[in-house]
């Protein structure tokens, strides 16, 4: 695959200030790639961030735009973690993964499925701004055939409505789409139907199909909140929202629910990372909403992470240094990384501080 689509750029250390450098400890490489997406995902086009060196390899920094540097700073001190620091033992060379389908059409749902690398599990995003519940259950209903028609009675469907609904509007939507997922056996579980803890809860106690939190636990001050008020079943764990793998596994095993790793819509390398914490987990694990790397047109490694009978295989690797020799990520663009990565930095080292107090 030539990396059409993708670019990076060298971001100096030695211009780094003294504050930045004392946070990224051992770090020796840095760099801020950038990657075009071959569908519309999360309202994006296109997917940026950083890439680090350390000790024990590479890995990315890539939180979302709309986040403040304090919540910022926990996908760099997941990065910082997973290139700086010992890794946990995994158990296993290879992680089942579930297939992505955004909004799109039910013919087009359909095909997806059938070229998913045989992903038995496919996570379907629905409830998007503007999309009407009817087009969604179309969707639902395309993919539960195809999987149906290629794996049998291993077909699981779920849904991901990102905290759009109300408690109303959840209860009748999640109602229809179980009927829509009908050929899969109905719906393996919702993902965050509702925004708050206490809409979820209602909504656990209001319908049979099992609940998942996602944002509840990554952008909660307390990720095991929802695990007290008894308002999910599953819980969705990203690795760099949470701070690293060792840290989302041990909020993961306090939380006592069933965990699903998942991306945050990361490149192979960050990708990575969410295989390896999967591969840690006991057990036979379910499905993992890791096989992300399809959305883009190229990525930030020569060989991006490949689904293979349903699984992604547990691999280390580094970007294309190549790609430095093409045109680059855009000047504006560094400089914006830059200057987050100053604030989060900053963030990091208050915090390191004040547990030192």
């Amino acid at each position: 695959m030539k990396n059409h689509g993708a670019a990076l750029t060298r971001i100096p250390l030695e211009g780094l200030s003294a504050p930045v450098r004392r946070v990224l400890g051992a770090v020796d490489d840095l760099l801020v790639h950038s990657l075009k997406m071959n569908v519309r995902f999360r309202q994006l086009n296109r997917r940026d961030g950083l890439l680090l060196h350390g000790p024990f390899g590479w890995a990315e920094a890539s939180p979302f735009w709309d986040y403040d540097p304090k919540e910022s700073a926990n996908w760099l001190a997941a990065a910082l973690a997973h290139a700086n620091e010992e890794r946990p033992t995994p158990l296993r060379e290879r992680v089942p993964v579930n297939a992505t389908i955004p909004v799109i059409a039910p013919e087009e749902a359909y095909k997806k499925i059938l070229h998913s690398g045989g992903c038995a599990t496919a996570k379907v995003k629905v409830a998007d701004p503007g999309t009407p519940l009817h087009e969604d259950i179309e969707r639902v209903r395309a993919v539960a055939l195809a999987l149906k028609e290629t794996v049998g009675e291993a077909a699981r469907v779920r849904v991901d409505a990102n905290g759009a609904w109300d408690v109303d509007t959840a209860i009748s939507a999640i109602n229809a789409l179980e009927e829509a997922a009908h050929d899969a056996g109905g719906l393996e579980y919702v993902e965050q139907p509702c925004w708050s803890v206490p809409e979820l809860a209602r909504v656990r106690s209001a319908v049979k199909t099992p609940i998942a939190a996602d944002e509840s636990i990554r952008r909660a001050p307390d990720p095991l909140a929802v695990a007290r008020a008894g308002a999910a079943d599953v819980a969705i764990m990203k690795i760099a929202p949470l701070g690293g793998i060792r840290r989302a596994l041990r909020i993961g095993e306090e939380s006592g629910l069933t965990l699903v790793i998942s991306s945050a819509l990361e490149s192979s390398i960050g990708l990575a990372a969410g295989v390896h914490a999967a591969a840690c987990l006991p057990g036979e694990p379910p499905a993992c909403g890791l096989a992300t790397g399809g959305f883009f047109t190229a990525d930030t490694v020569a060989e991006p992470l490949r689904v293979e009978e349903g699984h992604l295989p547990l691999r280390e690797l580094e970007p294309d240094l190549s790609l430095l020799e093409g045109p680059g990520v855009a000047p504006e663009l560094s400089e914006q990384w830059l200057h987050r990565l100053d604030a989060m930095c900053a963030h990091l080292d208050e915090k390191r501080s004040e547990e030192k107090r």
